[in-house]
Order: structure tokens, then C-alpha cells, then sequence
């Protein structure tokens, strides 16, 4: 297949949210280029101002290191800035002379700082804060200098002032408005804020016009339009931020404030597409991280020929922290004659709320201090709420720091309580009721939400004590996965994913073990997470395995080992029968044993004699020590059989040919019937294919050992390519949100078959990209037996009189 040739240019967070989401959806449709201005590769720049007070290194903030360029074929221009862009030859020149041709180009070029255009702005000592090199420049004039000024009120130069403040600086905020972040705050709001950055030093210069930087070569002052002066070393224009349309207009795009684009983020070129703060949608740019984020899912559907609604703008909500304060913004905040104002505040508590009414509707509001309602209210903003009593009583009623219901019981059962993943109140009440959830915990692994930025916890806490009444307990979360650590798994594999934790040690360390060498529980759930998480890159620990998969085989009581090769579907041959019988033979095998997954068992064999019974069998290992896909068991289905309506031994040697060497949460079996008369027992199997006159059934969560269960039907399919493609990607999502040595009935019980149908088979684009992570992992697999016969050390240290100590049963 022809690829087409993508170009984006700017290498900031919206566009390289683009490529991530079309690389999810579909891998092979471009050949992508991305050029970059800034010497680095993508990074969070809403995180800038932890690196410049020193709570966060550079290393820390990025979000796509090289290596995830590299693995997904992307070639990266840094330090590279676009120049001219030709949309007739489709083309775009770099300053570095390259023309680069595209079939589909994005500008995400992001915006600029707004520099005031007053005399001595082009001094040294003076900055901006818009990217990693601001920061260097500010941590380095703060070894030098003790006096910083910082031009602008608003949320940048505040985190600016804050930053500069930690680095030892006296710092003064200028700002040419009486109230500061008046964009977000009400005059009340913003006087609360003022005063709280006053008691942590900050000093401020409210209405003030900067009429020229004063000095020599460098800064040395601010003089005013008033006629004041404010002496300083070294100065931080944060007065707002401009659009970077300037390769749009000399391209010829149609340029307002910022590239017009239309709903699907088309500007007036054909094949030219803008996202982010470089653009302007409906006469709207936008700077906060919300709207760009829904821009580049819209666009990123409409590149890869996926119906999607359009986009159609952001109502704006701003919750953020400022120097341990939090503030809550949404819709219309400020007072006006058409306007019903409810609102209480309390100094003593620092605790101000305002909601804003027209006719009977809340179309806005203002939190500051106590932000615990901000979902439920932005939600209420969004649809329109009615004021009612119950509404105000909920929002109003109770002071700050007292137990509250906070109005949850107020919500309908189609609102959304978790913006992140689309989790509406009635999706988590339902999972409640019929999973049997207690925790917050748990009904994040189940509906999804609290998954993501954590602020809607306090309305699932709410909706969690409504349902459960009596028998909720407030605070009450999962338990550790061990006895070392409090964290739940689903806390483990976020903070992995996030922090970049790529061994079990870095692991503990990150995560505060209590015991820093772990534990025989949590050394082994660490391992296959670090294993599940970074397929390409991670190094199994085995000192982290069980001793079971440590040695790639069964220990016995006596010491001895039990050895089964792999028999793909239970189908052997004359040969391979031959093999077994004369290594049987020679190697003084105690005992040879039909299992019950249609596979033969070596039982007694000798550890140092591991490696060449391996080498003599001729097989590859049938992993019936590991975490993994043990068998496949089939009948004889349409090949022998006269009900058979499929080839069940086929497409189970297929299955299990596929599927062999994947790691799992826990040990998984399989079988495949030819017909509904289910010889095979796929029953009570993790996955069971039964097969039909119309095609496939799947059924899922099956289990005959200590906990017997019937697998529950998932879903029907007519053709062999589904089958495949939907297994995988149900054991990939099993593999993703299982907990460690959680057996599929469980999972099944815990997560509920309807959640599971939904992301795993419902939600094709979904099911796409698991089915891509499943192709990832299992490019990395080998046989273990194979690896240890070619290598020399791996067989001393592990099979040649090394005593290795016995863990935890396997099972």
C-alpha cells in the first residue's frame, strides 16, 4: 500500500496529539514528518513552571522521547523552522534549505508571546515564557540577579513570579488591568488571590502602562505612563500570548487573528489542515489545552476517513493551581444587569463560590479555594441546569470542610461525571449496583472514570455513598497489591506509564516501597506490568519470576522438573511421538502422562538435563509453567468429524501458533469446537470458540478448576478474520486492566461482560488499536527453550549447579 506523505510542522503538544491519535487508529496510512523549531522533542508545556521553580526536570516533561519517533517510523526535524509553504506544488521549505513534500500537511505552529511593542523591549535581560529555553534563561539570571519583574497578571506570568520567587528573586507582577487573571476571575475572586500570593511574597503594580524598558545594553527598569518607574535586572514579558500564523498567510491561507479553519480543522487550502493556538474556529482562538485536545481528535478521525462529528467549539473551563491555591472558571463569570448572581465567601476559610443565572439557567461560574464541585458544575454549565432549591442548597448549603453530598443526587442519569472518558452518572451508578463496587478504585477499573486527571473523585465518592448508603465508608480505597506498597494495580501501571518507570527497582524507589527490595508478591506483578507496558524496549527480570518460569519448567516435589512441549491444538505427529518416547527413554523419565489439554507430560527430569531434553524434543516449549497461553484444546471438528460444521483443529493450531508466547495477568486456556456439542469443553475455558453453520461464537471467562465457571458469550462472527482479530483484542484488554494473577472468570465478574463487549469488540477504533499493541508485543516473543540451548552463560547460570531458590507455587 502507497503511503501518503504527512508533514507537521510544529512539534508541540496539539499536533503531536494528532499523530499520536492517528497512529492509534490506523499505523500504515502516512509517511510522517515532523518539524520542530525547539531542539527537543515533544514535551508538556503546561508543566514549564514546575521546571523553572526546580520541582521538575526537563527529562520529566517530555512526553514522546526520541525513541518514540524512531519506533513509529517518524522522521524529526529539530531545530528546524518552517519558512514558505507552497500549496499549488504542495510543498514546505525549512531554514535549512530542505523542501519537503507532503500530500497532507498540519501547521501547528502554536503562538507567541506577546512582546510589547515599547522601546527597550529588545534588551538583554529580557524574556519571554513560552518554551524549555525561557526557563534556562530565568534559572540562570536568578544565579545572577536579585530583582525580577514579570509583565502580566494572568495565569503565565503568575506561574512566571511564583517560579522566579523559589529561585530566591524579589519579585514584582506588573499588570495593566486592576484585577488580576481577569479573563478567569471576578474582581472578588481575583482580590482573594492577590492577597494569598501577597502572604507567599509576591509584590504586585496593578494598572500600570509599561511605556519603556529603561537601561543600557541591559534592563535595568520599567518606566510608566504615569511617570513612575519600577527599578529591575531582568524582566518576563507574560502580557498574553499571539497566534504563529505567519507560514499560513505567506502561504496564502486565509489569516485572521489565527488560520481559519472549519469544522474539520480545514483551512481555505485543500489538503492543509491547522490545529491548536495557531488556528482561529469560528472567530475563536483558543489558548487552554482542552479545545486543542478535542480539535486533533476530530481532525485526527476525519485524516483517517472515520466518521466524527464535527467540531463545533469549547465552552471554556479553566481548573488549575496556583501556588497551592485552586481555582475553578466556566462559562460567564462576571456580574450583569441580565444576570442572577448566587454566591457566599468566606475569608476565614479562603472559600469563595459564584454561579451565575439567566432566566433560570446557570451559564457560568466562579470557585476558588474549595474546587471540589467544579465537575458537577461545568457539567451543569454545559447543559443548562435549572436553578432549582435543591441545586442551590447543594451548591451553597454547606460550608467548606463540612461532609456534603455536593448535589450528586441532583444529576441525571445521562450527565457526565467524568469529561476525560465520557462516564455518565448512570453508567457508574449501574456498575455499582449490578459489579458490586465499594471503592472509588474499583469503579474506575470499571466504568473509567477518576482514570484519567483525577477531578471528578469527589462526585464518584458522592454517587458511591448515595448508592451504597450505609455501607459506604468514605476514603475507603483498594488495598495494595501487596504488603510493601498501598498502591492498587491500576495506580501502579499509571504512574509507570506517566513517570517513564522501566524496571521494578526504579519502580519500588519511585513509588516509596516500604520494603525497597519488594516482595515475592509484587517483584513478579511489577515485572509483567513493566513487560504488558513497554513490549519493545523492557528486559525481563527474571530474578523477578517465579522459579517455574525462571527455569521454563514444571518443579516437582522432589526437585525433579516436569517438562511439556508445545502440541499446537493437540494435534502430534508420528515423529514428534518418536522423539518423546526415545528422550523418555534416555533421560530416566519417571512418568509420561496425558493432560488434559491434550499435550504429553515428561515428568522428572533432572535440572541440568533441562536443556538438552529440550534440544533432543525438538519442540518448542508448551509454556505450561508460565503466565501465559498454556493450550488449545480442539476435537476434530469439519476435518473427521461427521457433525463438524468448522475446522476446529486448524484454527486452533492457528490460535495457538498466534497467541503461544504472550505474557498474561495469569496462566490461559482456549479450546475451539467444530459444533455447538462442544467436545473441546471451551465452556469453561478463558476464551472458547464454538463453531457453526453461520460462522464463530466467542465466549469468554470460563474456568473448571477451584472456582468452576460457564463462560458467557461475547460475541458472533462469520468470518475467520474477525475471530482473530477480536480474540486478540479481547486478550489484549485482558492483558491491560486485569490484575496480576487474575483469572479471566474474575476479570470477567469484576469488569462486567457489557464493559468488556464495549471496548474490546463494540468500539471498533478501539479494538484497532488493542489489536495493534497485541502485533507490538508479539513481535518481542521467542522460545525460551530455544534461547537457553544457544546460549552458553544462560545455561550456566541457570541449569549447571546453581542452586535456585524455590518461590511461590506457579499456579
Amino acid at each position: 500500500m502507497n503511503r501518503r506523505k504527512l508533514v507537521l510542522i510544529g512539534n508541540g503538544m496539539a499536533g503531536v496529539g494528532v499523530i499520536e491519535q492517528i497512529l492509534k487508529i490506523n499505523t500504515g496510512l502516512f509517511d510522517i514528518t515532523i518539524v520542530g523549531s525547539e531542539p527537543h522533542p515533544n514535551y508538556n508545556r503546561i508543566q514549564l513552571s514546575y521546571v523553572l521553580e526546580g520541582s521538575k526536570t526537563t527529562d520529566e516533561i517530555v512526553l514522546n522521547d526520541w525513541n518514540w519517533y524512531r519506533e513509529n517510523g517518524i522522521e524529526l526535524l529539530t531545530g528546524t523552522t518552517a519558512t514558505a509553504l507552497d500549496t499549488t506544488a504542495k510543498t514546505v521549505t525549512t531554514d535549512r534549505g530542505d523542501v519537503l513534500p507532503y500530500d497532507t500537511l498540519i501547521l501547528a505552529t502554536g503562538s507567541k508571546p506577546f512582546i510589547l511593542p515599547v522601546p527597550g523591549a529588545d534588551k538583554e535581560g529580557v524574556v519571554g515564557f513560552r518554551d524549555i529555553a525561557d526557563c534556562e534563561a530565568m534559572t540562570e539570571a536568578a544565579r545572577t540577579y536579585r530583582k525580577a519583574a514579570v509583565i502580566g497578571g494572568g495565569l503565565l506570568g503568575l506561574e512566571a513570579a511564583k517560579g522566579l520567587s523559589k529561585l530566591g528573586m524579589e519579585v514584582t507582577v506588573v499588570h495593566l488591568m486592576d484585577d488580576l487573571m481577569e479573563r478567569q476571575l471576578d474582581p472578588a475572586a481575583s482580590g482573594m488571590l492577590r492577597a494569598e500570593l501577597e502572604r507567599q511574597g509576591l509584590r504586585f503594580v496593578m494598572g500600570k502602562q509599561t511605556k519603556e524598558l529603561t537601561g543600557g545594553v541591559r534592563v535595568e527598569g520599567l518606566a510608566f505612563t504615569d511617570g513612575t518607574v519600577l527599578e529591575t535586572d531582568f524582566v518576563v514579558m507574560a502580557a498574553g500570548i499571539k497566534p504563529n500564523s505567519a507560514l499560513g498567510a505567506a502561504g496564502g491561507l486565509e489569516v485572521n487573528r489565527g488560520i481559519v479553519v472549519d469544522d474539520f480543522m480545514r483551512t481555505s487550502a485543500q489538503d492543509v489542515y491547522a490545529v491548536g493556538e495557531c488556528c482561529e474556529h469560528r472567530g475563536v482562538c483558543y489558548g487552554l489545552v482542552a479545545p486543542l485536545f478535542e480539535q486533533g481528535s476530530v481532525l485526527a478521525k476525519h485524516l483517517c476517513g472515520i466518521q466524527t462529528a464535527p467540531y463545533e467549539g469549547t465552552v471554556l473551563a479553566t481548573k488549575l493551581k496556583i501556588s497551592g491555591v485552586d481555582v475553578f472558571s466556566a462559562g460567564e463569570f462576571m456580574d450583569h444587569p441580565d444576570l442572577t448572581i448566587v454566591k457566599m465567601q468566606d475569608d476565614w476559610r479562603g472559600v469563595y463560590k459564584k454561579v451565575l443565572v439567566r432566566g433560570s439557567r446557570i451559564v457560568g461560574g466562579v470557585l476558588f479555594g474549595d474546587v471540589s464541585q467544579a465537575t458537577q458544575l461545568q457539567q451543569w454549565i454545559r447543559s443548562g441546569r435549572e436553578m432549582t432549591e435543591d441545586v442551590h442548597a447543594a451548591l451553597m448549603g454547606t460550608p467548606a470542610g463540612e461532609e456534603s453530598g455536593g448535589g450528586a443526587e441532583l444529576l441525571a442519569d445521562d450527565d457526565i461525571v467524568c469529561g476525560c472518558n465520557g462516564v455518565t452518572k448512570g453508567t457508574i451508578v449501574e456498575a455499582v449496583r449490578t459489579q458490586g463496587l465499594n471503592t472509588v478504585d474499583e469503579v474506575k477499573a470499571c466504568t473509567g472514570a477518576c482514570r484519567s486527571c483525577g477531578g471528578c473523585k469527589p462526585l464518584v465518592e458522592q454517587i458511591l455513598a448515595g448508592v451504597l448508603g450505609d455501607g459506604y465508608e468514605a476514603g475507603t480505597a483498594a488495598h495494595g497489591i501487596c504488603g510493601c506498597t498501598q498502591l492498587g494495580r491500576d495506580e501502579i501501571v499509571a504512574a509507570m506509564r506517566e513517570r517513564k518507570l522501566t524496571t521494578t527497582r526504579e519502580t519500588m524507589a519511585a513509588l516509596n516501597w516500604s520494603n525497597p527490595e519488594g516482595c515475592s508478591k509484587c517483584r513478579p506483578a511489577l515485572n509483567y506490568y513493566l513487560t504488558m507496558l513497554w513490549p519493545e524496549t523492557y528486559v525481563d527480570e527474571k530474578e523477578s519470576r517465579f522459579v517455574n518460569e525462571r527455569l521454563h519448567a514444571n518443579i516437582n516435589k522432589d526437585g525433579t522438573y516436569t517438562v511439556v512441549p508445545r502440541m499446537y491444538g493437540g494435534v502430534s505427529s508420528a515423529e514428534e511421538l518418536k522423539r518423546i518416547g526415545d528422550v523418555a527413554v534416555k533421560y530416566n523419565v519417571r512418568a509420561v502422562k496425558m493432560t488434559g489439554g491434550q499435550r504429553i507430560d515428561l515428568m522428572g527430569v533432572r535440572k541440568e538435563d533441562l536443556p538438552k531434553v529440550w534440544e533432543e524434543l525438538g519442540m518448542p516449549s508448551g509454556y505450561a509453567y508460565a503466565k501465559a497461553l498454556r493450550t488449545v484444546k480442539t476435537c476434530v471438528g469439519s476435518t473427521f468429524c461427521r457433525f463438524g460444521t468448522q475446522d476446529s483443529m486448524g484454527m486452533g493450531q492457528l490460535l495457538e501458533k498466534k497467541f503461544e508466547r504472550i505474557d498474561m495477568p495469569a496462566k490461559f486456556k482456549m479450546a475451539v469446537n467444530g459444533c455447538p456439542r462442544n467436545c473441546a469443553e471451551s465452556c469453561t475455558k478463558d476464551v472458547g470458540i464454538v463453531g457453526n453453520d453461520g460462522g464463530w461464537e466467542i465466549y469468554i471467562g470460563g474456568n473448571g478448576g477451584i472456582k468452576p465457571r460457564l463462560a458467557d458469550l461475547a460475541v458472533k462472527v462469520k468470518t475467520d478474520e474477525e475471530l482473530l482479530e477480536i480474540t486478540s483484542s479481547i486478550i489484549q484488554f485482558y492483558r491491560e486492566t486485569a490484575n496480576y494473577l487474575e483469572r479471566t472468570s474474575d476479570w470477567v465478574e469484576r469488569l462486567g461482560l457489557a464493559y468488556i463487549q464495549n471496548h474490546a469488540i463494540t468500539d471498533e477504533a478501539n479494538r484497532r488499536e488493542l489489536v495493534n499493541r497485541m502485533e507490538t508485543a508479539l513481535t518481542r516473543a521467542h522460545d525460551p527453550w530455544q534461547k537457553v540451548i544457544g546460549d552458553r552463560q544462560l545455561r550456566q547460570e541457570l541449569y549447571e549447579g546453581v542452586n535456585v531458590p524455590v518461590g511461590p507455587p506457579a499456579e
